[in-house]
């Protein structure tokens, strides 16, 4: 996470599940960054995670938002292993 700081990086994470649930997940596996609830799925439908509203899971997506507010990359992130080094290298 350090790497991503010393770039001006945000990270946070987002899923379907409620506040309380993401606090817990986010406590057990002691994440560094914030895990955000979107409990009604109107994020993940804007970003194309979900077909609809009434999906109860997402497809896992990483999003780089350039510092103008627009989306700079999308990737599919079926398999996060390494996936921070890539990132880090491309930004």
């Amino acid at each position: 996470m350090q790497d991503f700081e010393t770039r001006n990086v945000a990270v946070l994470g987002i899923s379907l599940d409620s506040v309380a649930e993401n606090r817990a997940f986010a406590e057990k596996y002691s994440y560094p960054f914030p895990l955000l609830s979107d409990e009604d799925g109107q994020v993940a439908l804007a970003y194309g995670a979900i077909g609809s509203s009434s999906d109860q899971f997402a497809a896992r997506y990483t999003f780089v938002i350039g510092p103008n507010g627009r989306i700079e990359q999308s990737i599919d992130t079926q398999n996060p292993g390494g996936q921070a080094e890539e990132l880090l290298a491309s930004l």
